[in-house]
């Protein structure tokens, strides 16, 4: 039986020790007592009851705690001892409900985050340890194994789980567009091995023509290659398929600027530049194109937000279109 080597220490580093292997998951099997109303139970009685272990008996206490008008701290403290008892015992629900509440609560409480991180990368590892369990030898199964190797480093063993899968299942739709991001993401990939991701690119769209990510991708292997007649075609069949893809439409934009068709670029660096406002980049493509088609007034804004967020947050140097 195949398994799932590597998923859990790969993909998620969590709390494991802290969330699920303190005494909260030891005591809890030894704590038996008659239920008692969340609402009799004081925020201070239920914090206790989490640190002995007795969760079942704490998480109603505590959920009722965080989801009152109380104080901030004790909010706080309760919502923090309801995500870890909840993982304690595994009530996956209740976890959530901990997660979304105290999210909604303190958003930006670095504590909470900390916590929140944590508590999703354990939800996460024990889906994906259910996954290796249940359907060791599901696609999805697969999958996430590549996707292990891929976090790992080890390029070589998650090509061949891809191209295990493709040769079982040769017209599932994805299954190239992995393959080929996965070759383009090892570092220091040869020019054999770009063309070789370019040519899974190409076999996921005869498979799947609406994929949006293998169309911008090819685009913009084209346009590192200073071919833009090429990526143009590629760029603006992936931001039709998904008109929320910024990059694409910037990188449309960008080639018809590099091809002196300011006019033409004017239009998706203005929807690049709706989707993604703080991109320095997009405003100085576009002022280029609105200056070079007589718009001067508007270029100059462009040209003034260029340097008012490259000043604020340093960024690579512009790459210059033709004058």
């Amino acid at each position: 039986m195949s398994r799932i080597p590597g998923i859990v220490p790969a993909l998620f580093v969590t709390l494991s020790v802290v969330l699920t292997s303190s005494p909260l998951v030891a005591q809890e099997s030894k704590a038996s007592t008659v239920p008692t109303p969340a609402s009799t139970i004081s925020t201070e009685k239920a914090l206790e009851l989490a640190q002995q272990g007795r969760c079942k008996e704490a998480l109603p206490a505590l959920k009722h705690t965080l989801s009152s008008q109380g104080p901030e701290d004790a909010r706080k403290q309760a919502g923090v001892a309801g995500v870890r008892c909840a993982l304690a015992v595994d009530n996956r629900d209740s976890a959530t409900d901990f997660i979304r509440l105290l999210t909604k609560q303190f958003p930006h409480d670095p504590d909470v985050l900390f916590v929140v991180v944590h508590a999703y990368s354990d939800l996460s590892s024990r889906t994906a340890q259910e996954l290796a369990r249940t359907s060791p030898n599901s696609l999805a199964a697969h999958k996430l194994n590549a996707e292990a190797y891929e976090m790992q480093g080890n390029w070589s063993e998650a090509e061949r789980e891809y191209q295990q899968m493709i040769a079982k299942y040769p017209n599932e739709p994805s299954l190239h567009f992995l393959l080929g991001r996965a070759l383009l993401s090892q570092p220091g990939a040869e020019a054999a091995t770009v063309d070789r991701a370019k040519q899974e690119f190409q076999k996921e769209l005869e498979i799947d023509p609406k994929n949006a990510g293998a169309h911008y991708v090819l685009g913009e292997l084209a346009r590192r290659a200073d071919n833009c007649d090429a990526a143009v075609p590629e760029f603006s069949q992936a931001a039709k398929i998904d008109n929320s893809l910024a990059e694409a439409y910037y990188g449309w934009g960008y080639c018809l600027v590099m091809l002196k068709k300011y006019e033409e670029a004017i239009p998706p660096l203005r929807a690049a530049e709706r989707l993604m406002p703080g991109n320095p980049m997009v405003h100085y493509s576009l002022a280029t194109a609105l200056n070079l088609t007589g718009q001067k007034e508007e270029a100059q804004k462009e040209f003034a937000i260029h340097r008012d967020l490259t000043n604020a947050k340093p960024a690579a140097p512009p790459q210059v279109p033709p004058q």
